[in-house]
């Protein structure tokens, strides 16, 4: 049972030496001090249309409803460290000192896209009141108390997130949320360009906040240049970029004046400093910020001066590494304590009244979380995992296979005698290049872009053409930057597109892999999927290349994809395979919301020939537009043998179609090649079928040894019940790939597959 107790009662558990020295407890007390002590003139109240001081661009009516706000988060943080030592809340990074961050919300739309730093408890208490019938002290409490009716993630984790208010959450925004923000302001401009029907309005702007020591994070500098070079090229992005400054991180402190200097005469990336400490002051300047960036739709960087009180979060035992004397100095520039001044001042609040109101919000929120203890919590495996990769087959089979656009087709490959279906069979890069061509065709909502895929096609001339079809509204290229690719990825999915990035080498990800994992992939699972940004990503991939390029053109390693939470990966060995593997990648985006990478075997994208040279055997027909390939199904080659079974992917496709004549020919036995074709989810079962009929198994896996996808394949065969089967893989090296003929050293070959026959026969 949950009891409202007054802090000044409450013990908490922090070191003997330190005991009466519980910050929250003293800024708690402090306020109540500082109004009963409070010996001021009073001024005569003010109408509510009326400046709540003289001078002040702040109303009656807008500051007694924003230090309301203040108050409902002052409190929310105070009841947080009070019932964590009870267990019954599991989050305390506060909002305390930050609470100014309630002016951005009261001169921002409830329809602004927000993407909120954590010590935000301020802005979402007064967002809360652009719609009726909310009750952010609940929302929150559930929140806390990680209950399954938390309507922001349905208890999956504390976030500052809400579907009606156009808060999207985040988790533990250390600067990775700023890519997705520029990107969703980018994608509010480019909308109308392509003819799509945003869901808020023309003139939105995109909140992003964060705090100083963000900043410096490599994340959040690619997205201030990326935010510049969309200025200098006077291509409009109404992003409002909100450092929230308290002077430090955790423990280290931001040199003084950083901020200021850092950003203050930055080109293209319009400044403006507000007093988050002071709402009578603040408030015009906050409303400056905004209004600039509304009206001119430049990136604009909004320098709002906070303080931390109570510590980085609720372990964080601050006089332990602070004097005394800079805890106390911090705590008499508490914002509560300028309001309560100006509340009496102006004569909206009494002594007596104003310490009424603190308590009762004090009582609310207590009571609120009392309840929220009381509410359901999730408590099995399927509730939790429900929203983070959801899959409705049939409706996907039903969208991949549409193909009610045939006009378009039409006009798009050049009359009807040009369409790919009715060409002789073409090579994989021909034929990506054409299902693009489709895509963008069947998608008018959708966009390709990346480094160097416009004009010049791309790399690999897989783009060729598309932009000459579509135009650079709608196939554009980048600047050299994947975070910021990915970033853009995001913004326009998050506004109803369906944004086709390309990746030019599966290297140049890893450098921005968090955009996808801690970002892209997590949105629905973290607003129980209410938020969706579907993107279909593509990757040039894998090696083989006959050593061009070295490690960064020739990279192995999908372990790094097939570990994030939620992401489909599909990986091509052939043209036909790719056509339908895409349709069906662009229907989970559109029916199901899923984060998609495709990966493109770049030593397969010219390939023509399986056995000699001239054979024309690895060229296909390109498949009719109302053909697609259901998500998990696998591509068998001679499905009736039994002796030998391959199981690979990719670039092993072919290799071990070649190698298995070697084989047959050695041993007279008859092998079955396996192309998964899906790696990200494993077809557990239709590996288990297939091994099951198998005497012998290779599992053939150009990745590395100890992070590939072999050990997932032979997983589902052991925990099938097969682990008996005489099994042998064969894998890449764990080592980079180095240049020129020393790459095959380390990959694995025809001559190695023959090799575990051997083995096999031998046993």
């Amino acid at each position: 049972m949950l009891e409202y107790v007054p802090m000044n009662a409450i013990q908490t558990p922090i070191p003997a030496r330190h005991k009466g020295f519980n910050r929250a407890e003293i800024v708690d007390q402090n306020f109540i001090e500082f109004v009963g002590a409070w010996q001021g003139d009073v001024r005569p109240v003010p109408r509510d249309d009326a400046p709540v001081l003289p001078g002040s661009a702040c109303t009656a009516r807008d500051f007694r409803e924003l230090f309301e706000s203040q108050l409902i988060s002052r409190h929310l943080d105070l009841m947080a460290r009070v019932l964590r030592v009870q267990n019954k809340v599991f989050y305390t990074i506060g909002s305390s000192g930050h609470e100014g961050n309630a002016m951005l919300a009261r001169l921002t739309r409830h329809t602004d896209p927000a993407f909120l730093h954590y010590r935000s408890g301020a802005f979402m208490a007064e967002r809360f009141r652009k719609l009726p019938g909310m009750d952010p002290v609940m929302d929150s409490a559930l929140s806390f108390a990680a209950s399954r009716e938390d309507p922001a993630s349905g208890g999956r984790h504390k976030v500052w997130g809400s579907k009606p208010l156009w808060v999207l959450p985040q988790t533990s925004t250390i600067a990775s949320h700023l890519p997705k923000a520029l990107g969703t302001a980018v994608a509010i401009e480019q909308a109308p360009r392509i003819g799509h029907v945003l869901p808020v309005p023309r003139d939105s702007i995109v909140i992003c906040s964060f705090g100083d020591a963000s900043s410096n994070h490599a994340t959040a500098q690619t997205s201030f240049n990326a935010a510049a070079w969309t200025a200098y090229q006077r291509l409009p992005t109404p992003v409002l970029f909100v450092c929230e400054d308290n002077g430090i991180g955790i423990s280290v402190k931001t040199p003084a004046g950083w901020i200021a200097n850092n950003f203050r005469d930055r080109k293209d990336l319009d400044y403006f400093f507000a007093d988050g400490l002071d709402l009578a002051e603040g408030y015009a300047q906050v409303a400056r910020a905004v209004e600039h960036c509304r009206g001119t739709r430049r990136p604009t960087f909004l320098h709002l001066k906070t303080t931390r009180l109570t510590g980085h979060a609720g372990t964080d035992f601050e006089i332990e590494w602070r004097s005394i004397e800079e805890l106390v100095a911090l705590e008499g520039t508490d914002p509560l304590l300028r309001s309560a001044a100006i509340a009496l001042e102006s004569g909206l609040h009494t002594k007596q009244s104003l310490l009424e109101q603190y308590e009762s919000i004090r009582k609310r929120c207590f009571d609120a979380a009392a309840e929220a203890d009381r509410r359901p919590k999730l408590a099995t495996l399927d509730e939790v995992m429900r929203p983070l990769a959801p899959y409705t087959p049939k409706a996907v089979r039903t969208e991949a296979a549409r193909a009610d656009y045939a006009d378009k087709r039409v006009a798009v490959f050049g009359g009807a005698d040009r369409l790919p279906e009715k060409q002789p069979p073409r090579h994989l890069a021909l034929q990506i290049n054409a299902a693009l061509h489709d895509l963008l065709a069947k998608y008018p909502e959708s966009l390709v872009f990346g480094e160097d895929v416009a004009q010049k096609g791309g790399v690999y001339t897989l783009t060729r053409g598309i932009y000459k079809a579509f135009k650079g509204a709608r196939v554009f290229n980048t600047l050299l930057d994947e975070t910021m690719i990915l970033g853009l990825a995001q913004g326009y999915a998050n506004m109803g597109m369906l944004p086709i990035p390309e990746i030019q080498y599966l290297a140049y990800f890893h450098n921005a892999c968090d955009q996808i994992r801690g970002e892209a992939a997590s949105l629905q699972f973290f607003s129980n999927d209410q938020y969706r940004n579907p993107i279909l990503m593509r990757i040039a991939s894998l090696g083989y290349q006959k050593g061009f390029g070295g490690h960064f053109h020739n990279d192995n390693s999908i372990a790094a994809l097939r570990d994030i939470p939620g992401l489909v990966v599909g990986c091509p060995s052939r043209g036909d395979d790719a056509a339908m593997m895409l349709r069906t990648l662009a229907a989970l985006c559109k029916v199901d919301g899923r984060v998609c990478a495709f990966l493109e075997p770049i030593a397969l994208y010219m390939t023509k020939d399986l056995y000699e040279q001239g054979d024309g055997r690895w060229q296909f027909d390109y498949p009719a537009p109302d053909l697609a390939m259901p998500l998990g199904e696998g591509r068998v080659y001679d499905p009736g043998a039994i002796d030998l079974v391959i199981f690979t992917f990719g670039n092993g496709v072919p290799m071990a179609l070649r190698a298995s004549r070697e084989i047959e020919s050695a041993y007279a036995w008859k092998v079955r090649v396996v192309d998964l074709r899906w790696l990200a989810p494993l077809n557990d079962a239709f590996i288990v079928e297939q091994a099951r009929s198998a005497e012998r198994i290779i599992v053939l896996d150009e990745g590395r040894k100890s992070a590939g996808v072999g050990e997932g394949v032979i997983t589902a065969i052991v925990e099938g019940g097969l682990g008996g089967k005489p099994l042998e893989r064969v894998v890449g090296a764990d080592t980079y790939t180095p240049l020129a003929g020393a790459a095959l050293l380390v990959l694995p070959g025809e001559a190695d597959l023959v090799a575990a026959a051997a083995r096999l026969r031998d046993r």
